[in-house]
């Protein structure tokens, strides 16, 4: 079961149909018949989704919305007359409303959903070429419950402009060498991670990013971040040294990334082991991965839907490393930085905003305590 909290309680007759107390009620919108069928069936045997229709175009689906008043989409990228990154876009202007989009795992797939996840879709769920087999079905649900009882975050027009320059902080000179910045995210990182990182100096220290995603989604991911950011940005490779004002991305795949420290420098490291809390690469396998380190590292956990992230981030604050949620207001999906806060991984819980100064302020004063589990 999904984390978030419950929807309102809502019944009574919409379009023509009762609607069951507490339900969220899904619009699926995809030009293939087999899929339509498959979605609705994963859907519909969770008590907490109703499916209230099925559309094969953006243009009845546009219709249906306005007549069914769905509380979600699960959008397709590709379809006829009209795609859904188009439709997504025009949705978001007139008609705000939450989306998952059910991508292909493409390059140009992929490049689609990072681009729909910035203009505001909650999430976007990959479609393997090979067919939609029942480990994809069995983590929809819970996706799609939590995209439709999420708050949605609709792109800004400089969204996909490169970052101005950040002036340099007051202090940032003063960074010690040797520090390194970790980030964790899950639903909603995709803004959550770029308006951190818009807000960091290009002569910041390393940053290490595990982000839950898709292999080829991170592909993309990376290669958006690079085309924006005054940073150095790629993919995390075993053995690459970490460097001031480089930002990389855990590649997923079959390894998590992790880090360690050689000779005084700091390295990414190929971890292989199963998925850690149903992810790969997983928030937790980084940050455990830095608990030797841990004075010397500044841990940021973001939205996200589960729990992954909140061990390894309590360890490293008892090994003397800052750690940072995000809170509840700002987040898409209040589940990973909430189960941060219970565990006492926390020294501080900010809005998104405030994020990128609480980052350079624990640079800017390496020195910490070691602290007592």
């Amino acid at each position: 079961m999904s984390d978030v909290s419950n929807p309102p309680v809502r019944q009574g007759v919409v379009g023509g149909r009762k609607v069951r107390a507490g339900v969220q009620r899904v619009l699926i919108v995809d030009d293939s018949i087999a899929m339509q069928k498959l979605i609705g069936h994963a859907l519909d045997s969770d008590p907490r989704l109703e499916v209230v229709g099925v559309a094969e175009d953006a243009y009845a689906a546009r219709d249906m919305i306005k007549r069914l008043e769905p509380d979600v989409l699960v959008l397709d990228v590709e379809m006829p007359r009209m795609s859904g990154l188009d439709f997504l876009g025009r949705l978001m202007r007139l008609r705000p409303m939450p989306v998952v989009m059910f991508s292909s795992v493409t390059q140009s797939g992929s490049d689609a959903a990072i681009r729909a996840l910035v203009l505001g879709a909650v999430d976007c769920i990959a479609k393997p070429q090979s067919g939609v087999t029942s480990a994809v079905l069995n983590v929809l649900a819970d996706r799609v419950y939590a995209a439709a009882t999420a708050p949605v975050l609709v792109s800004t027009p400089d969204t996909d402009r490169p970052a101005t320059q950040v002036r340099t902080a007051p202090g940032v000179s003063r960074i010690a060498d040797g520090q390194v910045i970790l980030i964790g995210a899950s639903t909603g990182g995709v803004t959550a991670v770029e308006t951190v990182l818009r807000g960091l100096p290009p002569s910041i220290p390393p940053v290490l990013i595990a982000q839950h995603m898709p292999e080829t989604f991170l592909q993309s991911f990376s290669s958006r971040l690079d085309s924006i950011l005054p940073h150095r940005v790629s993919l995390a490779q075993d053995g690459m040294e970490l460097r001031p004002g480089q930002i990389v991305l855990a590649p997923g795949g079959i390894r998590h990334t992790g880090i360690e420290a050689r000779g005084g420098s700091l390295y990414c490291k190929a971890i292989d082991r199963p998925k850690r809390n149903g992810h790969c690469p997983s928030v937790d396998e980084l940050f455990l991965s830095a608990e030797n380190v841990a004075p010397r590292v500044t841990a940021v956990i973001l939205t996200g839907l589960g729990r992954d992230g909140a061990d390894g981030l309590h360890a490293l604050r008892n090994a003397g490393a800052h750690c940072i949620g995000q809170d509840e207001a700002s987040c898409v999906v209040y589940g990973m930085p909430r189960a941060a806060a219970e565990c006492g991984a926390l020294d501080q819980q900010l809005p998104l905003s405030e994020i990128p100064g609480a980052v350079l302020a624990s640079l800017r004063n390496p020195a910490r305590s070691l602290r007592k589990a």
